[in-house]
């Protein structure tokens, strides 16, 4: 449902026509065979999947609503958006909400006056996103400059789809050695429909397309390329970036990139948008990872698809965040004040799904949403004490420039690393073992690109920077839901003494808290100072040695 209402918004002596889009979803249960293959209970909104695109301009206000009809809470995270001011918004579950109880709705507020680009929405409590509550969200540029570099927009959206509710094979794999296990890959979805079945672009000669690519996955990777075009990079996680060429895109889940295309003059070919679906870290099998499909690209009906001779991915120049500049020209950020050095931890590795840490505990949530924490516990929110060991808080000051080093020592393994509330610049990676043959990346020039998610590659580690000016609860956590669900996440807790004079929680989350058994203030026992009575313990893994230095 979309309702449109105008409103004028005034900034200093400028006036702006905004409009305020109101959008609702009534989450509920659907059973549904996606991809022609399997019929399960998914979730989706208003009794459809996929769940429509939610377009918007920059400057609008995105007021999107939740009706609970499932059996347990539900929260919307806008990914990408960096919810200032409004941390509360965020939608990350038992983080900064305790989620909207069954038969209840509440309505998050989303600004787009300071980001446009390429976006989704899904859920971020349990396995709900997975299993089918997530859409894409577009903000429309307002930059003249930009908008006159392209004539069209089109979106691909990409899905993994299990073949069951992940929340059931989750918990089968924690408890299935991994040489007892048997693969049970998921489907493609492009576009939201089985990947055989994709709906052709259709290309007029001489325009230029904007092709907007969404990785709603939550497990494997894909790689897009259109032979026989060349692609300008133009956008990576709602960052504007300066032209790059490249061959083709590889995303891992939750990334998302824009990319012009120009049309051939000529309408003597049709062309193919090939995607390949894949995870390093599993098995090769044939005709299941990797996997290959086609989008077909019509220039004319009766034209025949041109062909290409296959090469190696090796070949391929493939975007690269570390080569590219963002549009609005920020320098690095220096000079740093707090560096922070965390290393990917693993537990019961023979198993199908081991648990995993950034840092020294594998994270859990506890009884008090960590957000309310910090605005109930007075000067003590400046303590780590406050907040339990298996949250692994680190407390930012405000303002204050942050280097943050992640090392995956795992020489198999591949994780995404998506951070809330901020886009980090891209300074540099390299291999966690010094002797390794891995070259040691850095920035071009003095403007590193930014993102909200990025490929860590097994065996390496990857440098970023942040500047704390965006005070909230903000979650850190691998994208890779299976991984997020077995402890790999943390958390800053970002200027909590500004977060005490500035923000105003909607009394909702509050009560719906209560509702849900969970208590409101203190510590994340719901106790006074570091007693943590009543919490489980934590689950320290041990590992490479984490550091944080600096103030």
């Amino acid at each position: 449902m979309l309702v449109y209402t105008l409103l004028i918004l005034f900034a200093g002596e400028l006036q702006a026509l905004a409009a305020r889009v109101q959008v609702t979803w009534d989450v509920g249960y659907l059973n549904i065979s996606r991809d022609g293959l399997s019929t399960w209970q998914a979730i989706g909104a208003n009794g459809k999947l996929p769940i429509p695109p939610i377009y918007v301009t920059q400057g609008d206000v995105l007021e999107l609503t939740a009706i609970n009809h499932l059996d347990k809470p539900v929260t919307l995270h806008t990914h990408g958006l960096f919810q200032r001011n409004s941390t509360y918004y965020d939608g990350a579950g038992m983080v900064t909400e305790c989620g909207i109880p069954p038969g209840s709705q509440f309505t998050y507020i989303i600004e787009t006056r300071d980001q446009s680009g390429t976006y989704w929405i899904h859920s971020h409590y349990g396995m709900e996103g997975i299993d089918g509550l997530r859409a894409a969200l577009v903000i429309r540029d307002q930059d003249p400059q930009l908008l006159d570099e392209y004539d069209e927009d089109v979106l691909l959206t990409l899905e993994d789809w299990a073949q069951a509710p992940l929340n059931s094979m989750v918990d089968m794999l924690k408890i299935t050695p991994l040489v007892n296990l048997i693969p049970n890959h998921p489907s493609v979805l492009i576009n939201g429909i089985n990947a055989n079945l994709s709906q052709p672009i259709r290309f007029t000669p001489g325009r230029r397309y904007r092709l907007r690519v969404v990785s709603m996955s939550f497990t494997y990777w894909f790689k897009v390329r259109l032979p026989g075009h060349t692609m300008q990079v133009i956008e990576a996680d709602g960052i504007s970036s300066r032209p790059s060429a490249a061959d083709g895109l590889d995303l891992g889940p939750g990334q998302r990139y824009s990319a012009i295309i120009t049309a051939h003059e000529s309408l003597e070919y049709n062309y193919a948008l090939n995607v390949t679906f894949y995870s390093d870290f599993i098995p090769r099998i044939p005709g299941l990872t990797p996997r290959y499909h086609k989008v077909p690209i019509v220039y004319h009906d009766d034209a025949p698809v041109k062909t290409f001779p296959l090469i190696e991915d090796h070949e391929v120049k493939w975007a690269d965040e570390l080569a590219m500049e963002p549009r609005d020209e920020q320098m690095l950020l220096e000079p740093v004040d707090q560096r922070i050095v965390r290393n990917i931890k693993v537990l019961n590795k023979e198993m199908a799904l081991p648990i995993h840490a950034f840092g020294d505990y594998a994270y859990d949530p506890v009884p008090v949403p960590p957000l309310l924490t910090a605005l109930t516990t007075g000067n003590m929110a400046l303590s780590p004490s406050v907040y339990a060991p298996q949250l692994n808080a680190i407390i930012l000051k405000h303002n204050h420039i942050v280097e943050l080093e992640l090392r995956n020592p795992d020489p198999l393994i591949v994780h995404t690393y998506h951070s809330h509330g901020h886009a980090f610049q891209v300074v540099e990676s390299g291999p966690v073992n010094k002797s390794s043959s891995v070259p040691v990346k850095q920035f071009k020039r003095r403007q590193p690109m930014r993102r909200d998610t990025i490929t860590l590659p097994a065996g390496q580690y990857v440098r970023l920077r942040i500047k704390a000016d965006n005070p909230g609860v903000w979650f850190q956590h691998c994208h890779q839901e299976q991984h997020n669900y077995s402890g790999l996440a943390f958390m800053f807790i970002e200027a909590p003494d500004v977060m005490q004079r500035t923000l105003r929680v909607p009394q909702e989350v509050v009560n719906f808290c209560r509702v849900l058994g969970h208590p409101t203030h203190g510590n994340s026992a719901g106790r006074i100072g570091s007693d943590m009575t009543g919490i489980k313990p934590p689950l320290k893994i041990l590992g490479l040695t984490d550091s944080i230095s600096g103030s």
